[in-house]
């Protein structure tokens, strides 16, 4: 794996906020501090984990972006999610201690390494901490049930429009632009993640281009309308 590991301290980290439990007092942002003690980082293409590799740690995503993805029973590869800054990647090797999918780096990365075992020994000396991994276990229970739903019900401009909001209202979280991003992954991708064939993500693009709702340069995206995007989610209902 192209890493390489620097030490770090949480109690200085101005991501703190978004992968931390708020409250933690002195004495046990030292103890994290002791047990989150280095950083890996990711080239671009390269894996964080593979399938199969046995479960150590959790990695909270300081710079960059990543896709999870299974490879199926024909041999394709199925995008699972997208993490970004401040999320967490590596809850699926708790259930058998190894992993169950891959982790890529869409671009240049860098992680701060969790390892588990401190962790939950930890998360039993606080709760504040044991209470932050059950939050962070329920938003991704909830993120799955959310992709489900997408795949099961809606329809390709539904898929793609929620996809945009969801993703553009993560990155503000992270103190980035309302309307504007730039897609770490590719089409193909976005296709893989949506259930839909990559000529339908294009299309669709296009026709969200046609309606005045988006510009789209490569891989830059203005959304000119949120309310637009919001309305092909949730369609008014005849009364």
């Amino acid at each position: 794996m192209d890493a390489q590991s620097i030490k770090v301290a949480c109690s200085s980290c101005n991501l703190r906020e978004l992968c931390l439990p708020m409250g933690l007092n002195p004495d046990e942002m030292d103890k994290l501090d002791n047990v989150i003690s280095a950083r890996r980082r990711i080239k671009r293409g390269s894996a964080l984990f593979n399938t199969g590799d046995r479960f150590t740690s959790l990695y909270a995503v300081r710079s960059g972006f990543f896709k999870t993805c299974v490879t199926t029973a024909d041999g394709r590869d199925q995008v699972t999610g997208f993490q970004m800054t401040g999320e967490i990647i590596g809850l699926d090797g708790i259930v058998s201690d190894r992993h169950s999918c891959d982790a890529i780096a869409l671009e240049d990365a860098e992680v701060c390494v969790m390892p588990f075992d401190q962790v939950e020994e930890l998360s039993r000396e606080f709760t504040t901490l044991q209470h932050h991994v059950h939050k962070i276990m329920s938003r991704e229970i909830v993120r799955d049930h959310s992709v489900m739903l997408l795949l099961g019900s809606m329809r390709a401009e539904e898929r793609l429009a929620a996809f945009l909001l969801n993703l553009v209202q993560r990155l503000h979280a992270r103190g980035f632009s309302q309307s504007e991003l730039i897609l770490r992954m590719t089409r193909e991708e976005i296709g893989s993640y949506l259930g839909m064939k990559l000529e339908t993500v294009s299309r669709t693009f296009s026709k969200f281009v046609e309606e005045g709702i988006i510009e789209v340069k490569q891989r830059y995206v203005h959304i000119k309308s949120t309310e637009g995007l919001r309305l092909i989610v949730n369609p008014p209902t005849c009364p």
